[in-house]
């Protein structure tokens, strides 16, 4: 079993979707996002969330992401932060996200 410890060393936050650009270099379908996260700053992330969504309708939208793990070179682009989902009956991706607004960068626990 997990510990509060282990649950709390996983630094979840919210962010805010500024930019959503087709990833035609990754293997599998994937977006470009670029994500302001408030205090921590803009990160970026490769997702792979084509199936469910369009570019312009990610614009604006609140996602949660893991902050803390360490970057990872996809397709050449540097994903700097995991944006959550849950896969729906079909397996397609479908985004974590608060159901109101809250500050960017406000921590999920």
């Amino acid at each position: 079993m997990a510990t509060i410890e282990d649950f709390l060393a996983v630094d979840m936050r919210v962010g805010r979707v500024l930019q959503a650009e087709e990833f035609p270099e990754a293997r599998k379908p994937a977006y470009k996002l670029t994500i302001d996260f408030g205090p921590l700053g803009i990160k970026k992330s490769s997702a792979q969330i084509t199936a469910l969504y369009r570019p312009e309708e990610l614009v604006g939208r609140l996602v949660v992401a893991v902050v803390n793990l360490p970057p990872r070179r996809v397709a050449g682009f540097p994903s700097e932060v995991l944006v959550l989902g849950v896969p729906d009956e079909k397996g397609d991706v479908v985004l974590l996200q608060p159901d109101r607004e809250v500050p960017l960068g406000v921590r999920v626990f």
